[in-house]
């Protein structure tokens, strides 16, 4: 059976001379507290891009164009614990758009040097592959969490 498809994008600019990363914190559901890049669950017969640019809108107010996004890649989650968390989420970066970023009912956006991001409050993987992404390599990676629903326990060999 295939996972759920999601998707996540990070927009990013410069900003007095230093690259910054919109990142925002989840209000409720599936990480709750964390910082999170912008995104979420794909409806039915909707591309990951069509669903990166609605969830950017509905999360934070901003429009991004399906032509300015960038794909950096695939993620595969898997949760053995609870396997209706585990999915497989499209990365995204984005540097163009309209608009300013505001509060909605899921996050609440801030703005962050690449240099600060806050991986001690984000999901355990970040830390191993959002760097790269930030700096503007791709990723396929594939994660399996333990069950504390929290910590990556595994890495199993990824396709480049």
């Amino acid at each position: 059976m295939p996972l759920p498809q999601v998707c996540v994008c990070y927009l990013v600019r410069e900003h007095g001379g230093v690259t910054q990363v919109l990142l925002g914190r989840k209000k409720h559901g599936l990480g709750q507290g964390y910082f999170v890049g912008l995104g979420g669950k794909l409806e039915p017969g909707e591309s990951a891009v069509d669903a990166a640019v609605r969830e950017v809108f509905e999360e934070s107010g901003v429009d991004v164009a399906a032509s300015d996004l960038e794909p950096r890649g695939l993620l595969t989650y898997h949760f053995p614990h609870r396997e209706a968390w585990s999915q497989e989420s499209s990365v995204f970066v984005c540097s163009t758009w309209t608009g300013e970023p505001s509060g909605s009912d899921e996050l609440d956006p801030e703005w962050f040097a690449v240099a600060d991001v806050p991986f001690d409050e984000m999901w355990d993987d970040a830390r191993r592959w959002l760097p790269e992404v930030l700096a503007g390599g791709r990723v396929r990676r594939t994660f399996v969490f333990g069950e504390d629903l929290a910590t990556v326990v595994a890495e199993p060999e990824s396709v480049a």
